[in-house]
């Protein structure tokens, strides 16, 4: 037999045993999918315990296990952003069984993380967005600036005197605030923290002048007359923040949300991530998530994996474009 044809033929076996291998798998598949799920789920939180999105895990995992009839268990993976965490669910069996609640941060750290071990658009499997949260910009009670175009004014007259805290370098509060500046087109200096509280503690001490942050963590302050809020970062205003206006009202355009989203690895079969997509989704319209995020002005509305594919590759490049131009970087 000539060598070409015997190639071919060795080529044709090796595909079919390949095919075959392959479709060896659709019954194994089908049945997880069908028996789905049949052991605990892990939650992973890329954070560290009680933090904002630590409380919406253990809120979504009481009722997601309900839906699901089964145990969902709460791990704390933090480190480097978010991505120890994400890396973890990236690298694990794509069964459903290991899923991923991330921040803003999931479509950040695709631009800001040098060397990142995975591909944002490729590794995961996106199941569904679970929250939307305002930013939240305080000032001091005794503050003179109660606008943000008192803010934007000041800032234009006097270039990089005005200083800015935030949770630190790179994080969704920071962008929020570099976002601000390319808008308005002011310039105001950074000074990033190692956490919002350090943060807090030196803008009440007058060691800065405003605070980009979570409403999460602003609000018991706001609450407490220790800091005063300006404004919020929704394209609309919150009924969490009654009063209080938008910084779209002065910079149209302008929407920089926090939000929170699920995923599993890549691969998970689209039945799973379906199932977890509507055991989510029925979790965020549950009276208890209502009461227990509203303090965190935490909602969320219907949507789809496919929603939420689309969202995450309009973010990567949204903020691509904010780090790029403002030249943030993590350190």
């Amino acid at each position: 037999m000539c060598k070409p044809l015997m190639t071919k033929l060795l080529a044709g076996i090796g595909l079919g045993a390949a095919l075959a291998a392959a479709l060896s798998w659709l019954p194994t598949v089908a049945h997880a999918a069908q028996t789905y799920p049949d052991k605990p789920i892990h939650l992973i939180v890329p954070f560290p315990p009680g933090g904002g999105t630590d409380t919406l895990a253990r809120v979504l995992a009481e009722r997601i296990g309900a839906q699901l009839k089964a145990s969902v268990i709460v791990e704390n993976r933090p480190g480097a952003g978010t991505v120890v965490g994400s890396d973890y669910v990236a690298r694990s069996a794509p069964d459903g069984y290991t899923i991923l609640l991330n921040t803003s941060a999931h479509a950040i750290n695709d631009t800001l993380v040098p060397k990142l071990p995975y591909a944002t658009g490729k590794a995961f499997a996106p199941i569904a967005i679970v929250g939307r949260a305002p930013n939240v910009v305080v000032v001091r009670p005794d503050s003179p600036f109660k606008t943000v175009k008192d803010i934007a004014d000041y800032a234009k007259a006097h270039p990089g005197k005005l200083t800015f805290g935030s949770s630190g370098n790179g994080t969704a509060v920071h962008l929020a605030a570099e976002l601000f500046k390319e808008m308005a087109g002011v310039s105001l200096t950074h000074v990033p923290y190692k956490g919002a509280s350090p943060a807090m503690t030196d803008l009440i001490g007058g060691q800065i002048d405003m605070f980009f942050g979570t409403a999460g963590a602003v609000t018991p302050l706001v609450k407490a007359g220790k800091l005063r809020a300006v404004a919020i970062t929704s394209t609309e205003r919150s009924p969490y923040w009654p009063g209080i206006p938008t910084i779209a009202e002065t910079c149209p355009g302008y929407a920089a949300d926090v939000w929170y989203a699920l995923f599993a690895a890549a691969g998970t079969p689209p039945a799973i991530v379906a199932a977890l997509n509507r055991a989510a989704i029925d979790a965020t319209q549950s009276d208890l998530f209502k009461q227990r995020m509203g303090s965190e002005g935490i909602t969320n509305v219907p949507n789809s994996p496919a929603d939420l594919a689309k969202y995450v590759h309009e973010e990567i490049a949204r903020w691509r474009k904010v780090i790029e131009e403002g030249h943030v970087s993590m350190g």
